[in-house]
């Protein structure tokens, strides 16, 4: 685990972490977050189904790739602060010996590491403070707790939305699966356009608050994060139609997600 001095954690702005684990019905927020997501929802009252089917979405995810893939490595990248069923408490859950290395750089993360720095015996959770837009670092740092010889699942989770340039984004995904062996898994889900159009214009209108942004993308561009891998089935798809829970609501939503394997 990194650690250096804690930067100072400013309440005075809201924060989209915040605000989403608002959403999620978490308590690590402010009333500044509240008030800013309170009027997110009264906008788009939808926001909140949209949360927590992403959160849904990757709990069913990690259990497919632990149970049906036997990946026992995950590396989380911008996993914002801690809910309920964690990238590790999901893959500890049906895997005991997984050992998950957590990668943020918010300070408000930062305060909280300890509760993610929790493992069964036989496995690991580690936290890295670190930059997505370092992610050779990123890769050489998570290899002090994972065995990157062995398959691992790169997570990214509501992450790629808050790099501005697709092209960008892209690069990134495609620089931290190189430091993963053949094999490996990646798992992405972030917000869409070309499906609930009040969405999209309520998240165009909170970037233009000033607040940390976040960029929906056309689903054909969360699609070429995948480029060149082998897609489990159904592919990339609105968040609730990806192996959903027996009597599950699958109504479409503007968040889309899929997992693929690394081929070579």
């Amino acid at each position: 685990m990194t650690t250096q001095s804690p930067r100072p954690i400013d309440t005075s702005v809201p924060h989209s972490a915040r605000i989403w684990n608002y959403w999620l019905g978490g308590k690590d927020n402010y009333p500044v977050d509240e008030e800013a997501g309170d009027a997110y929802t009264a906008v788009f009252p939808g926001i909140t189904t949209i949360a927590r089917s992403s959160r849904a979405f990757l709990g069913r995810s990690i259990r497919h790739l632990v149970l049906e893939c036997g990946i026992r490595q995950f590396l989380d990248v911008g996993t914002g602060l801690p809910t309920s069923d964690n990238t590790h408490e999901v893959a500890q859950r049906h895997a005991p010996d997984a050992r998950i290395v957590y990668v943020d750089n918010d300070p408000l993360v930062l305060t909280h590491a300890r509760a993610l720095l929790t493992s069964t015996p036989e496995g690991a959770t580690a936290y890295l403070d670190a930059d997505l837009h370092r992610p050779e670092a990123i890769v050489e740092a998570a290899a002090e707790t994972l065995d990157l010889t062995r398959p691992t699942a790169l997570i990214l989770s509501g992450t790629l939305g808050h790099v501005r340039d697709h092209d960008t984004a892209l690069d990134l995904v495609r620089r931290l699966m190189a430091g993963l062996p053949t094999g490996s898994y990646l798992c992405v889900n972030d917000g869409s356009r070309g499906v609930d159009p009040e969405y999209e214009r309520a998240q165009d209108g909170y970037n233009e608050t000033g607040a940390v942004p976040y960029f929906l993308r056309p689903v054909e561009e969360i699609e070429a994060y995948f480029e060149g891998m082998e897609m489990v089935e159904p592919g990339v798809v609105p968040v609730p139609l990806w192996h959903p829970e027996e009597g599950a609501d699958t109504t479409p939503v503007g968040q889309h997600g899929g997992v693929g394997r690394k081929v070579r």
